[in-house]
Protein backbone atom coordinates (compact mmCIF):
# COMPACT_ATOMS: atom_id res chain seq x y z
CA UNK A 1 0.00 0.00 0.00
CA UNK A 2 2.92 2.50 0.87
CA UNK A 3 4.80 1.45 -2.63
CA UNK A 4 1.37 2.48 -4.45
CA UNK A 5 1.46 5.86 -2.01
CA UNK A 6 4.66 7.05 -3.23
CA UNK A 7 4.30 5.46 -6.98
CA UNK A 8 1.27 7.92 -7.26
CA UNK A 9 3.54 10.56 -5.75
CA UNK A 10 6.08 10.47 -7.86
CA UNK A 11 4.00 9.85 -11.57
CA UNK A 12 3.99 13.50 -12.38
CA UNK A 13 8.13 13.27 -12.42
CA UNK A 14 7.96 11.23 -15.29
CA UNK A 15 7.93 12.86 -19.08
CA UNK A 16 7.54 10.87 -22.15
CA UNK A 17 10.52 10.07 -24.16
CA UNK A 18 10.92 10.64 -28.27
CA UNK A 19 9.08 7.73 -29.61
CA UNK A 20 12.53 6.30 -31.24
CA UNK A 21 14.20 6.30 -28.10
CA UNK A 22 14.37 3.96 -25.13
CA UNK A 23 12.39 4.59 -21.87
CA UNK A 24 11.48 2.88 -19.09
CA UNK A 25 7.93 2.33 -18.45
CA UNK A 26 6.92 2.23 -15.09
CA UNK A 27 4.40 -0.52 -14.55
CA UNK A 28 2.43 -0.84 -10.97
CA UNK A 29 -0.32 -3.38 -10.91
CA UNK A 30 -3.47 -2.96 -8.54
CA UNK A 31 -5.85 -5.02 -7.27
CA UNK A 32 -9.01 -3.83 -5.99
CA UNK A 33 -10.70 -5.15 -3.00
CA UNK A 34 -13.67 -7.60 -3.75
CA UNK A 35 -16.46 -4.92 -3.97
CA UNK A 36 -14.94 -1.70 -4.03
CA UNK A 37 -14.30 -1.04 -7.61
CA UNK A 38 -16.64 1.88 -8.42
CA UNK A 39 -15.18 3.59 -4.85
CA UNK A 40 -11.51 3.05 -6.35
CA UNK A 41 -12.60 4.26 -9.93
CA UNK A 42 -13.86 7.72 -7.95
CA UNK A 43 -10.64 8.11 -6.32
CA UNK A 44 -8.51 7.62 -8.96
CA UNK A 45 -10.65 10.34 -10.89
CA UNK A 46 -11.08 12.67 -7.80
CA UNK A 47 -7.15 12.44 -7.19
CA UNK A 48 -7.03 13.13 -11.20
CA UNK A 49 -9.34 16.28 -11.17
CA UNK A 50 -7.04 17.75 -8.34
CA UNK A 51 -3.46 17.07 -10.09
CA UNK A 52 -5.45 18.76 -13.39
CA UNK A 53 -6.73 21.57 -10.80
CA UNK A 54 -3.04 22.20 -9.73
CA UNK A 55 -1.65 22.26 -13.20
CA UNK A 56 0.11 18.89 -13.15
CA UNK A 57 1.42 18.12 -16.74
CA UNK A 58 2.67 15.02 -16.84
CA UNK A 59 1.03 11.94 -18.16
CA UNK A 60 -0.25 8.08 -16.81
CA UNK A 61 -2.44 5.36 -18.44
CA UNK A 62 -4.85 3.73 -16.64
CA UNK A 63 -5.56 0.00 -18.24
CA UNK A 64 -8.39 -2.37 -16.94
CA UNK A 65 -7.63 -6.20 -17.37
CA UNK A 66 -10.19 -7.96 -19.13
CA UNK A 67 -9.63 -11.81 -18.02
CA UNK A 68 -8.68 -12.98 -14.68
CA UNK A 69 -10.08 -12.96 -11.47
CA UNK A 70 -11.06 -9.71 -9.34
CA UNK A 71 -10.62 -5.86 -10.53
CA UNK A 72 -6.83 -5.38 -11.77
CA UNK A 73 -5.78 -2.17 -13.10
CA UNK A 74 -2.30 -1.56 -14.61
CA UNK A 75 -1.22 2.15 -14.13
CA UNK A 76 1.71 2.64 -16.58
CA UNK A 77 4.07 5.91 -17.43
CA UNK A 78 7.41 6.61 -18.53
CA UNK A 79 10.64 7.78 -17.75
CA UNK A 80 13.55 9.03 -19.68
CA UNK A 81 16.12 7.47 -17.41
CA UNK A 82 16.80 6.10 -14.40
CA UNK A 83 17.80 9.58 -13.06
CA UNK A 84 14.19 10.24 -13.05
CA UNK A 85 14.09 8.01 -9.86
CA UNK A 86 16.31 11.11 -7.77
CA UNK A 87 13.46 13.67 -8.24
CA UNK A 88 10.70 14.62 -5.95
CA UNK A 89 6.75 14.91 -6.39
CA UNK A 90 6.09 18.31 -7.87
CA UNK A 91 3.74 20.79 -6.53
CA UNK A 92 0.80 19.24 -8.22
CA UNK A 93 1.01 16.12 -6.39
CA UNK A 94 2.14 17.11 -3.43
CA UNK A 95 -0.82 19.16 -3.31
CA UNK A 96 -3.32 16.24 -3.93
CA UNK A 97 -1.43 13.40 -1.54
CA UNK A 98 -4.77 13.09 0.89
CA UNK A 99 -6.34 12.12 -2.19
CA UNK A 100 -4.50 9.19 -2.35
CA UNK A 101 -4.08 8.31 1.33
CA UNK A 102 -7.90 9.11 1.62
CA UNK A 103 -9.78 7.72 -1.25
CA UNK A 104 -7.74 5.29 -3.32
CA UNK A 105 -5.43 3.73 -0.52
CA UNK A 106 -8.86 2.01 1.27
CA UNK A 107 -9.92 0.32 -1.88
CA UNK A 108 -6.51 -1.56 -2.73
CA UNK A 109 -5.95 -5.06 -2.39
CA UNK A 110 -2.58 -4.93 -3.28
CA UNK A 111 -0.16 -3.26 -5.52
CA UNK A 112 2.83 -4.51 -7.44
CA UNK A 113 5.24 -1.73 -8.34
CA UNK A 114 7.67 -3.42 -11.53
CA UNK A 115 9.84 -1.10 -14.39
CA UNK A 116 10.49 -2.50 -17.98
CA UNK A 117 12.91 -0.58 -20.36
CA UNK A 118 11.29 -0.83 -23.70
CA UNK A 119 13.20 -2.65 -27.21
CA UNK A 120 12.92 -0.24 -30.01
CA UNK A 121 14.97 -1.86 -32.61
CA UNK A 122 12.51 -5.10 -32.04
CA UNK A 123 9.56 -2.63 -31.50
CA UNK A 124 6.78 -0.66 -33.36
CA UNK A 125 5.84 2.34 -31.31
CA UNK A 126 2.14 2.72 -30.32
CA UNK A 127 -0.06 5.32 -31.23
CA UNK A 128 -2.10 7.28 -29.28
CA UNK A 129 -5.33 6.56 -30.47
CA UNK A 130 -4.92 2.42 -29.28
CA UNK A 131 -7.19 1.31 -26.63
CA UNK A 132 -6.72 -2.19 -26.68
CA UNK A 133 -3.58 -3.79 -25.78
CA UNK A 134 -2.93 -7.65 -25.67
CA UNK A 135 -0.05 -8.34 -23.93
CA UNK A 136 2.24 -11.56 -23.54
CA UNK A 137 4.48 -12.27 -20.69
CA UNK A 138 7.54 -14.57 -20.74
CA UNK A 139 9.39 -16.24 -18.75
CA UNK A 140 12.86 -17.01 -20.00
CA UNK A 141 15.06 -20.21 -19.12
CA UNK A 142 17.64 -19.13 -22.19
CA UNK A 143 17.02 -15.52 -22.46
CA UNK A 144 19.81 -15.22 -25.30
CA UNK A 145 17.78 -17.41 -27.29
CA UNK A 146 14.19 -16.17 -26.96
CA UNK A 147 15.88 -12.47 -27.73
CA UNK A 148 17.41 -14.21 -30.77
CA UNK A 149 14.09 -15.52 -31.67
CA UNK A 150 11.95 -11.89 -31.00
CA UNK A 151 14.44 -10.53 -33.43
CA UNK A 152 13.99 -12.80 -36.27
CA UNK A 153 10.34 -12.50 -35.76
CA UNK A 154 10.59 -8.87 -35.97
CA UNK A 155 12.65 -8.34 -38.87
CA UNK A 156 10.41 -11.10 -40.86
CA UNK A 157 7.08 -8.93 -39.87
CA UNK A 158 8.97 -5.28 -40.77
CA UNK A 159 9.63 -7.20 -44.03
CA UNK A 160 6.02 -8.30 -44.84
CA UNK A 161 4.11 -5.47 -43.19
CA UNK A 162 6.26 -2.37 -42.49
CA UNK A 163 6.29 -2.35 -38.89
CA UNK A 164 6.75 -5.02 -35.92
CA UNK A 165 3.01 -5.29 -34.62
CA UNK A 166 4.14 -4.93 -31.15
CA UNK A 167 6.22 -3.28 -28.52
CA UNK A 168 8.70 -5.41 -26.64
CA UNK A 169 10.04 -4.50 -23.18
CA UNK A 170 12.54 -6.28 -21.00
CA UNK A 171 11.91 -6.04 -17.02
CA UNK A 172 14.17 -4.79 -15.03
CA UNK A 173 14.41 -6.90 -11.74
CA UNK A 174 11.29 -8.18 -9.89
CA UNK A 175 10.01 -10.87 -7.94
CA UNK A 176 10.29 -14.52 -8.91
CA UNK A 177 7.39 -14.12 -10.32
CA UNK A 178 7.76 -11.45 -12.55
CA UNK A 179 8.01 -12.18 -16.46
CA UNK A 180 11.39 -11.40 -18.43
CA UNK A 181 9.80 -9.87 -21.53
CA UNK A 182 6.55 -8.87 -22.59
CA UNK A 183 5.31 -7.45 -25.30
CA UNK A 184 2.02 -5.18 -25.71
CA UNK A 185 0.49 -5.44 -29.12
CA UNK A 186 -2.00 -2.20 -29.81
CA UNK A 187 -5.17 -2.16 -31.48
CA UNK A 188 -7.51 0.98 -31.42
CA UNK A 189 -10.53 -0.93 -30.09
CA UNK A 190 -11.65 -4.51 -29.70
CA UNK A 191 -13.13 -4.92 -33.03
CA UNK A 192 -9.59 -4.55 -34.44
CA UNK A 193 -9.06 -8.15 -32.86
CA UNK A 194 -11.61 -9.01 -35.66
CA UNK A 195 -9.25 -8.57 -38.45
CA UNK A 196 -8.28 -11.84 -39.52
CA UNK A 197 -4.14 -11.68 -40.79
CA UNK A 198 -2.16 -14.12 -40.89
CA UNK A 199 0.20 -15.16 -37.79
CA UNK A 200 3.73 -14.49 -36.94
CA UNK A 201 5.13 -17.99 -38.03
CA UNK A 202 2.75 -18.06 -40.86
CA UNK A 203 4.60 -15.04 -42.17
CA UNK A 204 8.25 -15.96 -41.15
CA UNK A 205 7.32 -19.55 -43.08
CA UNK A 206 6.55 -17.38 -46.59
CA UNK A 207 9.81 -15.91 -46.15
CA UNK A 208 12.25 -18.45 -45.11
CA UNK A 209 10.32 -21.96 -45.86
CA UNK A 210 9.03 -24.89 -43.46
CA UNK A 211 12.34 -26.30 -41.96
CA UNK A 212 13.87 -22.77 -40.81
CA UNK A 213 10.88 -22.06 -39.06
CA UNK A 214 10.66 -25.11 -37.50
CA UNK A 215 14.02 -24.98 -36.17
CA UNK A 216 13.31 -21.28 -35.07
CA UNK A 217 9.76 -22.45 -32.83
CA UNK A 218 11.85 -24.97 -31.85
CA UNK A 219 14.63 -22.73 -30.33
CA UNK A 220 11.80 -20.46 -28.95
CA UNK A 221 9.81 -23.61 -26.86
CA UNK A 222 13.42 -24.12 -25.58
CA UNK A 223 13.79 -20.69 -24.29
CA UNK A 224 10.64 -20.16 -22.20
CA UNK A 225 10.10 -21.30 -19.34
CA UNK A 226 6.33 -19.85 -18.65
CA UNK A 227 4.17 -17.71 -20.31
CA UNK A 228 0.81 -15.80 -19.79
CA UNK A 229 -1.22 -13.42 -21.59
CA UNK A 230 -4.20 -11.00 -20.76
CA UNK A 231 -6.24 -8.17 -22.98
CA UNK A 232 -6.34 -4.78 -21.16
CA UNK A 233 -8.54 -1.97 -22.21
CA UNK A 234 -7.58 1.67 -21.50
CA UNK A 235 -10.13 3.52 -18.89
CA UNK A 236 -9.43 7.56 -20.33
CA UNK A 237 -11.26 8.93 -17.36
CA UNK A 238 -9.11 7.27 -15.07
CA UNK A 239 -5.63 8.37 -17.41
CA UNK A 240 -4.31 11.47 -17.54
Amino acid sequence: MRKLFLFLLLLPLIAVSQDDESYLLNITEITVKQGHNAQFMEGVKTWKKCYKDNKGENPWNMWSRVQGEGSVYALTSRMANWAEMDEGADEAAKACRMHVVNLIMPNVKSANFNIASNLPKVSTTMSDDNTVVWVWNVKAKKPRDFMAVVNEISSSLQKAEGNKRGTWYSMQGGGPDAADFFVAVPFKNFAGMDVDRDGVWEIYEKQNGKSKTEALREKMSGAIESEWTYIYSLNKDMSF
